[in-house]
């Protein structure tokens, strides 16, 4: 022990010395840091300010309130959308139409057959025939594709036509 205390009295001014440069290095990268972290508080603070001084966060926040509210009415715009699907499976959507004589006696195709049906193939046939000297027009229902009343061939024929569209 008392070798070791002679060594550190014989050269305790170069280890001194060390330590005084050791010291100054650390304070040197002490400084070095310290200005290195203000340069990240500023970017820091200037990111979180965001644009027009407005802080990220609420930038953040308006954002998501405004992600809340889309999403709101994309699924309000969803349901009116599967509203108005119900809807239009009601509407006509399939048709055909003939014409035809129905008299020997009279000169055109004035008579005529038309099929209109929905997507469940409900709907009507109407039928008009034209005579030299008089003329009618019918209507008759059709349900799932079928009459309950007996349909003339044109009649068959544009119902047939229609449910094939």
């Amino acid at each position: 022990m008392q070798q070791v205390l002679d060594i550190l009295q014989e050269y305790h001014i170069y280890i001194t010395a060390a330590m005084l440069i050791v010291s100054i290095l650390l304070l040197i990268m002490v400084i070095v840091l310290f200005a290195s972290l203000n340069k990240v508080e500023s970017r820091y603070r200037k990111l979180m300010r965001g644009e027009n001084n407005k802080s990220l966060e609420s930038m953040i926040n308006t954002y998501l309130d405004k992600v809340d509210s889309s999403v709101k009415a994309a699924e309000e715009a969803k349901e009116k959308s599967e509203a108005l699907r119900d809807q239009l499976g009601k509407c006509i959507q399939k048709y055909s139409m003939i014409r035809y004589k129905a008299f020997d006696d009279v000169g055109s195709d004035l008579s005529f057959s038309i099929a209109l049906l929905d997507e469940k193939n409900d709907g009507i046939i109407l039928t008009g025939i034209y005579g030299r000297y008089e003329s009618t027009t019918y209507a008759k229902p059709i349900d799932k594709g079928i009459s309950r009343y007996d349909l003339s061939e044109e009649e068959e024929q544009v119902l047939k036509e229609a449910i094939n569209k």
